[in-house]
C-alpha cells in the first residue's frame, strides 16, 4: 500500500492511469474509495491521484481541530511529496472546499476545476442537515452517524433500490471508523468554513456541479459558487443528490470529461510530452 509522509504524518494515496494528473478529492467521509465508481472512466485520459484524508481511512489519525485550510496544506504537502507541481482538480463536498482554498491560494497549482456539491456559504438548509449529523453522533455514537447516512447522500429511489449493498456499505463504515472525537472535529470545521473569501482570488476555469435533488448542498449553495467564481460554469444534474458520482456514475463522468477535455488539458499534455521526448 503506498503511503506518503507528510510534516511527519502517513497519508495513504492511490494512483491509476496515465496521462495528465487529476486529483479526486472526497468530502466530509474523507476515504479515496469514494470515488470506485468513477475510476475506470477517469484513469483512462487521466493519472488520477486519490488519497484518505487525514482522520480517516489508512491515513493519519490526528486527533485535533480540523479546518479546511489545514487539510488544504495537507494536500499541497501530499503534492510536493509525489512531485505533482500542476493537476486537474475534482473535489467533492468538503473536498470542493479544500479545492477553493488551494486554487485561491496556490493558483499555479491547479489547471482546471470541478466543484461538485460543494459550497462556500453555510446556508440554513446545509447547517441543519450538518448540525443534525452532529446530534446524531454525539446522541448515539458512530454507529448512528454512519446509519444516517444515506438519508443525506442518496435519493429516496436509489436508497430503496440498493438497500442490501447500502446496508452492508453502512457495516463497513461503522467496521473502519475513525473516533467519534475526529468525526466530530471533521463536522465541525465544515459548519465553520466560510469560502466566500477565497472565491474572486480563483482563476482556474472552473465548472461547479450539482444535483437537483441535493439535499446536503443544495442547488443555491452552487448558484453561489458558480455567480461569484470568475468565469465558472453551472451544471445541474437532474438526478443523483449528494452522491450523484456514485448514483449516476456514467452521467456525472460524462460532465467531468466533457469540461475536463474540451478545455485541453489533454492535448496539452501531449503536446509537452511530445516536446520532452523531442529533446531526449
Amino acid at each position: 500500500m503506498p503511503f506518503a509522509t507528510v510534516d511527519g504524518s502517513q497519508f495513504y494515496y492511490d494512483i491509476e492511469g496515465s496521462g495528465p494528473p487529476l486529483l479526486l478529492v472526497t468530502g466530509l467521509a474523507g476515504v479515496a474509495s469514494y470515488w470506485d465508481p468513477n475510476m475506470a472512466e477517469l484513469s483512462e485520459h487521466f493519472t488520477v491521484i486519490r488519497y484518505d484524508h487525514r482522520g480517516t481511512g489508512q491515513s493519519v489519525r490526528s486527533e485535533q481541530d480540523y479546518t479546511i485550510e489545514l487539510l488544504t496544506d495537507d494536500l499541497v504537502g501530499l503534492m510536493d511529496e509525489l512531485g505533482i507541481e500542476r493537476a486537474s482538480f475534482l473535489g467533492h463536498s468538503t473536498g470542493g472546499a479544500i479545492g477553493q482554498v488551494l486554487a485561491a491560494r496556490h493558483p499555479g497549482r491547479v489547471d482546471r476545476m470541478v466543484l461538485y456539491g460543494s459550497w462556500s456559504t453555510l446556508g440554513a438548509q446545509m447547517r441543519l442537515c450538518m448540525e443534525l449529523r452532529l446530534d446524531l453522533l454525539r446522541a448515539y455514537g458512530v454507529e448512528g452517524y454512519h446509519k444516517a447516512s444515506p438519508i443525506f447522500l442518496y435519493p429516496p429511489r436509489f436508497v430503496c433500490d440498493h438497500w442490501p449493498a447500502l446496508a452492508d456499505g453502512f457495516l463497513a463504515a461503522v467496521a473502519n471508523s475513525t473516533t467519534i472525537s475526529i468525526l466530530a472535529a471533521r463536522a465541525e470545521a465544515v459548519i465553520k468554513h466560510d469560502g466566500s473569501p477565497y472565491l474572486a482570488d480563483i482563476s482556474s476555469p472552473t465548472l461547479v456541479l450539482v444535483a437537483k435533488d441535493d439535499i446536503l448542498t443544495p442547488v443555491n449553495a452552487s448558484e453561489e459558487l458558480a455567480r461569484r467564481i470568475p468565469g465558472a460554469t453551472l451544471q445541474v444534474l437532474s438526478y443523483g443528490a449528494h452522491a450523484v458520482s456514485a448514483c449516476e456514475p456514467q452521467a456525472f463522468n460524462r460532465a467531468v470529461l466533457s469540461f475536463l477535455l474540451n478545455h485541453g488539458v489533454r492535448d496539452e499534455f501531449d503536446k509537452v510530452q511530445a516536446s520532452a521526448a523531442g529533446r531526449a
